[in-house]
C-alpha cells in the first residue's frame, strides 16, 4: 500500500475535476498525477531508492502537492519543512533525516541551497504551480510500500528540546485521512476544502490534502493565512469545508465585522491544534451559519484521535469522543487510571499512532508504552465518554500548591468583549513558586486596561486562579499553524 494510490484512484474516477487550486492556477486530477509521475521518474533516474528521504521546502502552492505525491510514487519518504526556516534549521532536518534530495520554492532557495550544499544534498528549485520537469507521457506505477513503511517524517516543534522526527506510515496517514473524509467532514467530489493550514503540518496534510484527494474533492490553497483573503476565497471558490486553528476563526470573525462576504457555501468547519474558546465557537457559528466540530490530535497520532462527530451530540468545549479504532485513557502520575471527572494525562492507542521517532529508540520507548502514546496533555472525561483537554502537562501552573490550568482561565479571559487573543502562563514567585499571569491582545478599536481584564476574571474564578499580572500586547506570538506559543511570551520586566 502506497499513499499515492489514492491520487491514482482519484485521477481514474474524476480525471477532469479540479484537484488543487491557487487563485487562477488550477490542476485537475489528470494533471496532478501526470506531473507527480514526472517527479517520480526524475527521482528514479537520479538514483532514489525506496525509503530514501526527500525534503520539501515550499509554501502552500500546487507544486507542494505535485512533489509530495511524486516522491511517494517513487517510493521515497517525504520530509516536509516550514518554508520560514533558516539555513541552520534546514541543515538540522537534512542531516538528521539523511535526505538525498530537496525541492525548494523559488523565493526560498537562498537559505535552502546553503543548507543543502553543506550536506551534499541535491537541491532543485521548482515553480509554484508545476514541476520543473517535462510532463510524463504515461503515469508512474507506485513503488510498492508496506502499510508499516514510513511515508513521512514530520518534525515536531521541539518544545522540549531539539525537534524529533515522527515517522508516520502509509497506513497511519491513509487511515486517518479516510476517517476524516468518511466520518467527520464527510467530504465528496463536489466539495471544496480550504487549504490555509500549512501542508507541512500534519493537520493540513491529513485532514486537508490527503482527505480531499481520497474524496476527489478540490483543495483551494492560501500560501499564508490572511483572514480577509480567506473570506474572499470562500466566496469565490464556494468553499464548503473550512479547517483551521482557533486564531484563524478569531481572525475571520473579526474581519467579517468590517466587510460583506459571501460565506453561504460553508457547511462544516473543523478546529484543532489548540483548544477553541467556547465563546468564540458560539459567536463564529452564529455569524457564519455553519457548524464547527472541534477535535484533538497531535503529530504523533497522524493527527486525529478524538472528535465531535457530525451525527451525534456535540458538546461545546469538548474534543468529543475517540474516533473509530482509536482508544483513549487518562492516567495519573503513578500510571493508574483516573475516575470520571478527574484530570489525567491523555494516552492514545490505535492505527493512527506513529511508528516512532526517527533514529531515537530510547525516546520512542519512553513515549509509546505498551502501544499507548503518552501525549503530555492533561484531560478529563465526563460520564458520557466525552473528553476535555485541560492543558499541556508542562503548561500546568502550580500556585502555592494549587493546580491552575491555563486553558480554564483563558476561557474566562476570552469572555471579555475587548479580548481577541489570550494566553495564560506561570511566572516565578518567591513564596508561591508560580503566579498566574495573562498576555492579551485586543480587538481592533476596542479598549480595555490590564486592571479591567484582571478584575473581570477575578469575579469569575476562585481566588487562587485569577491572573495577578496582565499585560496587553499588539499580537501574541504564534507558530506556523497560527497556534499561540506560550513558550515565546516574554513577560514585561515590571508586572502589573
Amino acid at each position: 500500500m502506497n499513499l499515492s494510490h489514492h491520487l491514482i484512484d482519484a485521477a481514474q474516477r474524476h480525471p477532469d475535476r479540479p484537484a488543487v487550486r491557487l487563485d487562477d492556477d488550477v490542476l485537475d486530477y489528470t494533471a496532478l498525477l501526470t506531473q507527480a509521475s514526472a517527479v517520480a521518474r526524475w527521482l528514479h533516474a537520479e538514483g532514489l531508492e525506496p525509503g530514501d528521504r526527500v525534503g520539501l521546502v515550499l509554501p502552500n502552492v500546487p507544486a507542494w502537492t505535485v512533489h509530495f505525491y511524486g516522491a511517494l510514487l517513487a517510493g521515497g519518504v517525504v520530509v516536509p519543512m516550514n518554508p520560514l526556516l533558516k539555513a541552520r534549521e534546514i541543515e538540522f532536518y537534512l542531516e538528521d533525516s539523511g535526505a538525498r534530495f530537496l525541492f525548494v520554492g523559488e523565493d526560498l532557495k537562498d537559505e535552502a541551497y546553503a543548507a543543502a550544499a553543506s550536506h551534499g544534498v541535491r537541491a532543485v528549485t521548482v515553480a509554484p504551480g508545476t514541476t520543473h520537469l517535462p510532463a510524463a507521457e504515461t503515469t508512474s506505477r507506485p513503488v510498492p510500500r508496506g502499510p508499516s513503511d514510513t511515508a513521512v517524517i514530520l518534525y515536531t516543534s521541539g518544545t522540549t528540546g531539539r525537534p524529533k522526527g515522527a515517522e508516520l506510515t502509509h497506513d497511519n496517514l491513509g487511515g486517518n485521512a479516510a476517517l476524516t473524509r468518511d466520518t467527520l467532514v464527510e467530504i465528496g467530489p463536489e466539495d471544496v476544502v480550504m487549504g490555509c493550514l500549512p501542508l507541512f503540518h500534519v493537520f493540513g496534510l491529513t485532514c486537508g490534502l490527503n482527505a480531499a484527494v481520497q474524496a476527489g474533492a478540490c483543495l483551494t490553497l492560501i500560501p499564508r493565512f490572511d483572514a480577509t483573503a480567506a473570506l474572499e476565497v470562500i466566496g469565490r471558490d464556494r468553499v464548503t469545508v473550512f479547517e483551521g486553528v482557533p486564531t484563524m476563526y478569531a481572525g475571520m470573525l473579526h474581519a467579517a465585522d468590517g466587510g460583506s462576504y459571501d460565506v453561504s457555501s460553508l457547511r462544516t468547519c473543523i478546529c484543532g491544534g489548540a483548544p477553541l474558546p467556547v465563546e468564540l465557537l458560539h459567536e463564529f457559528e452564529e455569524t457564519f451559519g455553519c457548524t464547527i466540530l472541534e477535535g484533538y490530535g497531535l503529530s504523533e497520532s497522524s493527527p486525529v484521535a478524538c472528535f465531535n462527530h457530525p451525527h451525534i451530540e456535540r458538546k461545546a468545549g469538548s474534543i468529543g469522543v475517540p474516533v473509530r479504532e482509536v482508544q483513549l485513557r487518562l492516567v495519573a502520575d503513578d500510571g493508574s487510571e483516573t475516575a470520571p471527572g478527574e484530570v489525567g494525562e491523555i494516552l492514545i492507542k490505535g492505527p493512527n499512532v506513529m511508528k516512532g521517532y526517527w533514529q531515537l529508540p530510547e525516546v520512542t520507548a519512553e513515549t509509546i508504552v505498551d502501544g499507548w502514546l503518552r501525549t503530555g496533555d492533561l484531560g478529563r472525561c465526563d460520564e458520557d465518554g466525552y473528553y476535555y483537554v485541560v492543558d499541556r502537562k508542562k503548561s500546568l501552573i502550580i500556585r502555592g500548591g494549587y493546580n491552575v490550568y491555563p486553558r480554564e482561565i483563558e476561557e474566562v479571559v476570552y469572555e471579555h468583549p475587548a479580548v481577541l487573543e489570550a494566553a495564560v502562563i506561570g511566572v516565578p514567585h518567591p513564596d508561591l513558586g508560580e503566579e498566574v499571569a495573562a498576555a492579551v491582545s485586543l480587538r481592533a478599536g476596542a479598549t480595555a486596561s490590564a486592571q479591567e481584564i484582571r478584575a473581570f476574571v477575578k469575579e469569575r474564578v476562585a481566588a487562587y486562579k485569577y491572573p495577578r499580572h496582565v499585560w496587553i500586547m499588539p499580537e501574541l506570538p504564534k507558530g506556523p499553524t497560527g497556534k499561540i506559543l506560550r513558550r515565546e511570551i516574554d513577560p514585561p520586566t515590571v508586572l502589573i
